[in-house]
């Protein structure tokens, strides 16, 4: 089954694709399709627009190289404004998901001790 992206989880999902090692826009996507057994599928124009966007505002940077493949293919890597964006990112998200679980975790109508 395929979830839809919830409002700002594009940015994250690209950060963190990257977060060890540069790659081409194709392999951002195979990452994260594989990283949520195929659960999250980005859409080939959303995630070029979000690379570039990211690069823009100096989250990313890109170079041309070779792929796996032998051909020419952009490669985006990490900047350090980056990481310390995808750290922040990452602990904001994982305060909301724990919020989150705590709502979905109880009973309707009974508050939590």
């Amino acid at each position: 089954m395929l979830f839809g992206l919830l409002p700002g989880t594009l940015d994250i999902l690209v950060l963190k694709a990257l977060e060890t090692r540069a790659n081409h826009g194709y392999g951002v996507a195979r990452w994260v399709r594989e990283t949520t057994d195929g659960d999250i599928a980005i859409e080939e124009g959303a995630l070029y627009t979000a690379l570039h966007r990211l690069a823009r505002a100096g989250l990313l940077r890109a170079e041309w190289r070779r792929s796996d493949t032998g051909r020419r293919a952009r490669f985006y890597a990490l900047t350090s404004k980056g990481r310390r964006v995808l750290g922040e990112q990452s602990d904001t998200w994982r305060r909301s998901a724990a919020a989150l679980f705590k709502v979905i975790g109880t009973a309707p109508g009974r508050r939590r001790p």
